[in-house]
């Protein structure tokens, strides 16, 4: 089938997606006041999960910004550190004692099984970090345990006590020094969750429900999830920094990128990300769209398996990435927004080495390889391709196509294979493919958020986000001398001599950098893009009402019967 999953035809769209959105619009239309403003958010999938604790992908952590706050956050629109639910902090002179003092009089959100009783306090802290970091937490295994960002930042290591001296004080002590540690906790895995809410489902026998009906202290406060659907969520009135302009938020599971865009077009939704590169100058020129572009840190990468055979072998490691044309790819998909990559680290990241230089294009070379590691005739292997649009592969089919007619040419013949995205993402995890699409959007400005995650032995070891199971000593004592070194040009000259390790040995074949685009319809005001990928909708409004579906929308449900979700 040359189509990418999911496109439906067009003849058929209209009737669905109106439906659906009506669906979506019609749960929550009784509790909401007439003049309410409904937005809209056209999304590309499901979240693998609403607990922020045990999500890697940018759907995942998206779906968590409206509902949760951490203890330090970045300023949106940049990856500077300011603060959040803590007013303040204090880091010891040996870099190990951090100290944060919250704000008081911060309010939980509420719903039909729990009311807090209390603001926020310290041991919510305690409790949001030691669930994932003590396997004796009574939380520590509900919805599987499986808190694999954490884990793969070293942070079970790395932390020596978690402590609440009063009801505003967190005092957390680390082994040693670590220069990613705030950074690492302005992510959505610091999300800071209510310890009497825990408490109330544990004493009734319904722990289960703590991750799938979230509370938080955010902007928003959750409603209801339904998958291949819609995330909605409310605004919280008693936010510490306000109650946002809008009353619901939508986020209507899109995953097709073409229907994205008619929707956009039909009102259907006020914004989309991902739209695909073909599209952008049309939606430049349309009078009534605006189209934002954010050069992202990000990178779009082929992952080889370097456990599963014939990838164990460098010389077959190196063939594939001789063998494939980055720079067809990046201009046949990417469009003007993609650059050909060379490294993990994207180029407008520090400590990305400039100097780095791809091997050439040279299939005779490649074949030559591939018959030194006793594949003169080529072999056969599975290439995944992910089934969603990403900020760093736009069309995972059609990069996939493109590597496969590639490798044809040197006798390496590639059975294309996909998933369901959650799905999808569950099996890079697990490590089970030997050649995989994949990328990462960054989660911080530090390197580590790259090379560390990605790349080092504990992910490789633990089951975690480094899909391409490559362990190297020597690279990885690099990544962890730069994590403990508080000099910036030091850890720089660090990184970069992890990164001619990895060019020699080739776990992944990198493939793009990609800018980042919105689009959103004119009406959209106060949405700012952002270098971490997040979609964000603290600051947003709507000019002229919240109607998400245009003029010619049905009028049996106007947008002031709106709704509230989110995806990615």
């Amino acid at each position: 089938m040359d189509r990418p999953v999911g496109i439906r035809r067009p003849g058929a769209r209209r009737a669905t997606l109106a439906s659906v959105l009506g669906a979506a619009l019609a749960l929550v239309a009784a509790s909401l006041p007439a003049a309410a403003k409904t937005l809209v958010f056209c999304s590309e999938g499901n979240p693998e999960s609403l607990n922020p604790q045990l999500v890697t992908t940018t759907t995942g952590m998206d779906a968590a910004w409206p509902v949760f706050d951490t203890l330090v956050a970045f300023e949106p629109g940049t990856t500077s550190i300011r603060p959040s639910l803590a007013e303040s902090w204090t880091v010891s002179p040996d870099g190990r004692d951090y100290t944060f003092t919250l704000r008081p009089g911060i309010r939980f959100h509420r719903n039909a099984r729990f009311q807090p009783t209390r603001p926020l306090a310290a041991e919510d802290v305690v409790f949001s970090i030691t669930r994932q970091w003590r396997a004796d937490h009574p939380f520590h295994t509900v919805s599987g345990g499986q808190y694999a960002y954490f884990r793969d930042l070293g942070l079970p290591d790395l932390i020596e006590a978690v402590e609440a001296p009063d009801a505003r004080t967190v005092h957390i002590r680390l082994r040693q020094a670590d220069a990613t540690f705030l950074p690492n906790i302005a992510m959505t895995l610091g999300a800071v969750q209510s310890a009497e809410y825990a408490a109330a489902l544990l004493a009734a026998g319904e722990a289960a429900r703590f991750d799938r009906e979230p509370i938080g202290t955010g902007p928003f406060s959750f409603m209801a999830f339904q998958p291949d659907i819609a995330l909605r969520y409310r605004a919280f009135p008693e936010h510490w920094r306000g109650r946002p302009a809008i009353d619901t938020l939508v986020f209507s599971i899109t995953p097709n990128a073409a229907v994205r865009l008619a929707k956009l077009r039909a009102g259907e939704c006020h914004l989309m990300p991902f739209p695909n590169p073909a599209d952008l100058a049309a939606i430049q020129a349309d009078p009534g769209l605006t189209l934002m572009r954010e050069e992202e840190l990000n990178i779009g990468y082929l992952a080889l398996n370097v456990l599963r055979p014939p990838f164990d072998d460098l010389r077959v490691r190196r063939a594939v990435a001789m063998a494939i044309d980055k720079a067809a790819i990046v201009a046949g998909v990417y469009g003007p927004g993609g650059t050909v990559a060379r490294s993990p680290l994207p180029p407008n990241l520090w400590g990305h080495d400039p100097a780095l230089r791809d091997p050439p294009l040279d299939r005779p070379g490649a074949q030559r390889l591939l018959a030194e590691a006793g594949f003169p005739s080529g072999f056969e292997a599975e290439l995944w391709y992910p089934p969603v649009s990403r900020a760093y592969n736009p069309n995972g089919r059609r990069v996939a196509d493109m590597i496969q007619a590639d490798l044809a040419r040197i006798g390496v013949r590639l059975r294309l294979m996909t998933d369901e995205w959650s799905a999808y993402r569950a099996r890079m995890l697990a490590g089970q493919p030997a050649m995989a699409l994949f990328g990462w959007t960054a989660d911080n400005g530090d390197p580590d958020n790259f090379l560390g995650v990605l790349l080092a032995c504990v992910p490789a070891q633990s089951g975690g986000s480094n899909v391409a199971r490559w362990c190297d000593p020597a690279f990885d004592t690099l990544v962890t001398q730069a994590r403990r070194t508080p000099d910036q040009d030091a850890r720089a000259a660090l990184y970069r001599r992890a990164q001619a390790i990895f060019a020699r040995e080739v776990p992944w074949v990198p493939i793009a950098h990609s800018a980042v685009f919105v689009a959103a319809r004119r009406e959209v005001t106060g949405y700012r893009m952002d270098p971490l990928g997040r979609h964000l909708f603290r600051d947003v409004d709507l000019k002229g009402g919240g109607d998400p579906r245009g003029a010619d929308a049905p009028a049996a449900r106007p947008a002031s019967q709106g709704a509230d979700g989110r995806v990615p």
